[in-house]
């Protein structure tokens, strides 16, 4: 059916189902939205979900605290019947199943970091869609999205909860994969434990390219550069561990896949968009909205996962190897390239060495693909 436009809702009186500001149907809606959410209304304290676990009340506020969502006074009530349920299991982490008191605190700060962007994610994407397909402002817009929050949260739900799934699934897939084989007998417990591909692309110019663009006109930029290169490194075999911005950070689980990744990146936002021609035509007009090119660097070696993040030598060497590579160029380190070296698909040509700080001097390697 043809969408005509939001049809008047809970008695609006701009006929767009939005509730103003100020106005007693907001409270309401809001007040359904948790009662709906949050199952039931808000009656517990922090001292009361003590009582009812069997637990210190400081150790419900640091629960609270790592899901990102602290309240000060412990007898406020301000908790409800899910919450409960949600410490209850955070307890039987502990008890029931062996779990670390400050391990069940970094899965919950996980799950909190995690859905605090996601429902920020989600919430502003719904924004833009109703900005856009009903023609409103931006508040008008806001208040549409949560009057309709309610209808939408289920489905959310459960499309979360099946991508958790699917993701831990994959995970347990590549952890089969690559330690299902017996240890040596002596492992190096000093070494760092995962041997990844790593790399980072970064918009050349971001700052001075996206100068000026208007709100719409720069999260479309950002967007088209984040859902690009999130398609380019899963397409590839590779997983995208973060974007920052203007820049993403992606690992991969063999040197050749890194490669595919790091090449497909560079050739994908090689050069879509030139942002000073396209603010000269009087904007950016759609068709237009595109990325500006990127530097990738990459490397093979041994790094840390932790807070779903990646840490160690290698990653920094990767960012250093970004900074300097030449805009919708890849570049890797000699140790990488030795790895590399014997495959037929990539090239590897040296290039002046140069000092990286913090790391010392290091002789890069630009990779390009061969030729078919």
């Amino acid at each position: 059916m043809p969408d005509d436009g939001p049809s008047p809702q809970r008695g609006a009186p701009d006929g767009t189902g939005a509730t103003t500001v100020g106005d007693p149907a907001t409270e309401s809606t809001v007040g359904e939205l948790e009662a709906q959410l949050l199952g039931g209304h808000r009656r517990y304290s922090a001292r009361d979900l003590a009582r009812r676990a069997h637990i210190d009340v400081d150790l419900v506020r640091g629960f609270w605290t790592t899901v990102g969502l602290p309240h000060a006074d412990p007898d406020d009530a301000v908790y409800t019947e899910r919450d409960a349920e949600a410490v209850d299991r955070a307890v039987a982490l502990v008890r029931e199943h062996g779990l670390d008191i400050r391990t069940v605190l970094t899965v919950t700060r996980a799950l909190g970091h995690t859905s605090d962007r996601l429902a920020l994610w989600q919430v502003e994407a719904l924004v833009e869609d109703m900005a856009t397909r009903y023609e409103l402002d931006d508040t008008t817009a806001r208040l549409l999205t949560l009057d309709r929050l309610a209808d939408l949260a289920p489905v959310l739900e459960a499309q979360l909860v099946h991508s958790y799934r699917r993701q831990l699934a994959a995970i347990a897939g590549r952890y089969a994969a690559e330690f299902g084989a017996l240890r040596g007998p002596d492992p190096d417990r000093s070494a760092l434990p995962l041997a990844r591909a790593v790399g980072f692309a970064d918009m050349v110019s971001f700052t001075r390219r996206t100068a000026g663009l208007g709100s719409t006109d720069l999260s479309q930029f950002v967007q088209r550069f984040e859902a690009a290169a999130r398609d380019v490194v899963t397409g590839a075999g590779g997983r995208v561990v973060k974007t920052i911005g203007d820049a993403v950070l992606f690992v991969a689980d063999d040197p050749a896949t890194g490669a595919r990744v790091a090449l497909g990146l560079a050739e994908a936002l090689g050069g879509a968009l030139d942002v000073d021609r396209a603010l000269e035509a009087g904007g950016l007009a759609e068709g237009a909205r595109g990325v500006t090119p990127v530097r990738v660097g990459f490397v093979w070696g041994r790094v840390l996962s932790r807070f779903g993040d990646v840490f160690g030598p290698h990653v920094n060497l990767a960012a250093r190897l970004t900074d300097i590579a030449e805009p919708s160029t890849v570049w890797t380190d000699p140790e990488t390239a030795a790895v590399l070296g014997g495959d037929p698909r990539f090239v590897l040509t040296p290039q002046a060495p140069l000092d990286l700080q913090g790391i010392g001097t290091v002789t890069p390697y630009r990779l390009t693909a061969a030729l078919a």
